[in-house]
């Protein structure tokens, strides 16, 4: 954070910083995740650059006060364009002792603690496992410390309303917000504009929140207890419309534009399930578009409902996560027996089982790539940002319509839930997806009439016609078992199931055709090791890779959005490196894969902690793989000498 003092130690001076990371914490029914959306909201408005992470506990509810309660939001805004929601928080609110104790150990030496003073009783403490006071013993030494009566504070401000105290007291991350809302020098009104629609119907509730808001911006203002409050300008932007997305709702809509784009209904069959379940939320508001959501019984049955809907000539979709994918699975492999189109949207979470149902993890990338019986290649599309899950939907629904083929899509919880600020797109720029139905008979029978074969394939795509039921003349029978190539009738036939095994894959690889050859980011063409990542890892990578670069050093980059099949020259890209490194989510999953079809000795420096990487993470790996290299003059007499014995 680099700071330029307007005023010299004096009350009320104003401090211009390029950049701050906050993290808003407390008990899981406190409303971190309402302040950090808010405030999230306030800096959009004011046009800083952005990016969120929300951290949830895994417990539906668990007991007030505890450890396994907390909840927290980071939000990192700054006056320049930046990549990740920061490694750790400058600025931590806690609102509780269990939410000091769960976050504490991030925060830097020297960093701000601003800390509800209201909640650190007896009780609080021993449920957050502390023995002595935190605030009395001289263990956060280390930090500012502000210590503030939120609270009583936040019961004081809202006598007005009548509310009971107990009921009163909800309403203290208002008071967060609001104080927070000063320190920053966040637009406001935008905020009191929104608890009014928000909690209109309940208009005691509304009027507590607004003087509880109020009140914390109030007391940020008069008490003095603050050296400086803080200025951090809007960053420059492309000129264009901006809103503020998380990744889940970027898919949703990328969903809804690509069933425009291809001129068809748009049909979601979805059970819910951490962390997909927005995504239904999203798409269920939007009806007059064409959509139809159905919130099925069990995964099984959303698949199923989806695969139908496409039968019947809709963009068929089902949302879900690694549990879903598993039960969801059998259907995914009826799907490419019938050679139809159909998305199924991964957003990963940590496993196995139920595993960590609110934490990030990329761990089911081999499972899309292989957990089908039998051989039933898929195509592979991964989001790499929250709006970046705009592109990827219309890009994965796209193959799909095209090659009429499930394919998957594949995002994870630190992209959904996350968010960051994003241009409208230009919708005249959006590709045109739109398929023919087959509406006429393709084929002619034995006995000289024309007829409809349901297997007859594209010269080009491979691509079986796709024909609505119902349409005269061109009834035909699909289902699990194999079918005779063209004609469509069952076959048993081991020569015939060959050529239908061979077909298919061959489908599936040539969608590679359809891309454009990559190239890794290699300014100058002299770096030695490549970052090659895919998926989330994307804001890590790229902000490790410029400081590194900043260093003077050089390191290349390359990340994938095409998982299956990979883009047609990346085994040729690849073989330029001396060293490629694969930061991922898990325990190698892409390493394991382009090791096995390019013959290349690619690292995996695996990250499977629930949390995202950090940017130093990043940094430090790829400084460590330029030591070990060496200078290329060393390296070159190394490979001499090595030649020579």
């Amino acid at each position: 954070m680099t700071t330029k003092s307007k005023l010299a130690n004096e009350p009320g001076k104003v401090e211009t910083i390029d950049q701050i990371v906050i993290r808003f914490a407390g008990d899981s029914g406190d409303g971190m995740q309402v302040t950090g959306d808010r405030f999230t909201d306030e800096s959009a408005l004011f046009g800083n650059d952005l990016s969120t992470f929300p951290n949830y506990p895994a417990e539906i509810r668990a007991p007030a006060g505890t450890l396994a309660g907390v909840s927290a939001f980071q939000i990192h805004i700054s006056d320049h364009e930046i990549l990740t929601p920061g490694d750790a928080p400058n600025v931590l609110v806690a609102m509780n002792p269990a939410a000091l104790k769960a976050n504490v150990n991030d925060l830097p030496t020297g960093g701000t603690l601003v800390i509800n003073v209201d909640s650190f009783d007896e009780r609080d403490l021993a449920k957050a496992g502390y023995e002595a006071n935190p605030l009395k013993d001289g263990s956060l030494s280390a930090f500012r410390i502000y210590e503030i009566p939120m609270t009583s504070l936040t019961i004081e401000a809202c006598k007005p309303t009548g509310a009971k105290p107990r009921d009163a007291e909800r309403s203290k991350n208002f008071f967060a917000l609001g104080l927070l809302s000063w320190l920053y020098h966040r637009p406001i009104d935008d905020t009191e504009s929104w608890i009014v629609r928000r909690y209109g119907k309940a208009p005691v509730v509304a009027e507590a929140n607004t003087l509880a808001f109020r009140a914390g911006y109030n007391f940020g203002e008069t008490a003095e207890i603050f050296e400086s409050s803080y200025e951090i300008a809007p960053a420059e932007h492309l000129p264009g419309t901006y809103t503020n997305v998380t990744g889940n709702v970027a898919l949703a809509w990328g969903l809804l534009a690509a069933a425009h784009l291809a001129k068809l209904p748009l049909f979601l069959g979805s059970y819910p399930i951490t962390p997909a379940s927005d995504i239904l939320h999203e798409l269920s508001k939007h009806k007059k578009f064409g959509v139809r959501t159905l919130q099925a019984e069990d995964e099984i049955a959303g698949i199923g409902a989806a695969l139908g809907a496409a039968f019947g000539g809709a963009l068929g979709v089902t949302t879900t996560s690694g549990p879903g994918i598993d039960l969801k699975s059998e259907t995914v492999g009826l799907a490419v027996s019938l050679e139809l189109p159909l998305l199924i949207v991964d957003i990963q979470r940590g496993g196995p089982s139920t595993g960590l149902p609110t934490k990030t993890e990329q761990s089911d990338l081999l499972h899309a790539m292989f957990g089908r019986h039998g051989e039933a290649p898929v195509p592979i599309v991964a989001a790499k940002t929250p709006s970046h899950c705009f592109d990827a939907a219309i890009e994965a629904a796209r193959i799909a319509l095209k090659y009429r083929t499930p394919v998957y899509l594949l995002s994870d919880g630190y992209l959904a839930n996350g968010s960051e600020p994003w241009r409208l797109p230009d919708v005249e720029s959006l590709p045109d997806i739109s398929v023919e139905f087959t509406t006429e008979p393709n084929a002619t029978g034995a006995d000289g009439e024309a007829t409809f074969w349901p297997f007859k394939r594209d010269p080009e795509t491979l691509a079986r016609p796709w024909a609505v039921p119902g349409t005269p003349g061109l009834e035909h029978r699909i289902g699990g078992l194999e079918k005779q190539d063209g004609i469509g009738t069952v076959s048993y036939e081991p020569a015939n199931h060959d050529v239908m095994i061979h077909a298919r894959a061959a489908k599936i690889a040539g969608i590679a055709k359809d891309m454009a050859p990559v190239e890794a980011d290699d300014p100058g063409g002299k770096a030695r090791v490549l970052l090659l990542g895919w998926g989330s890892t994307y804001a890590a990578i790229t902000a490790g890779v410029k400081r590194v670069r900043k260093a003077g050093k050089s390191v290349a980059q390359l990340h994938l959005v095409h998982l299956n099949p990979f883009p047609p020259n990346l085994g040729e890209v690849l073989r330029a490196y001396e060293v490629i490194l694969v930061p991922e989510g898990n325990l190698g999953h892409l390493t394991r894969l382009v090791r096995s079809d390019f013959l290349v000795d690619a690292k995996v420096m695996s990250k499977v902690e629930g949390t995202p990487f950090r940017v130093g993470e990043i940094q430090d790996a790829i400084l460590l793989e330029i030591e070990r290299l060496g200078s290329p003059q060393a390296a070159r007499g190394q490979s001499t000498k090595e030649a020579a014995l």
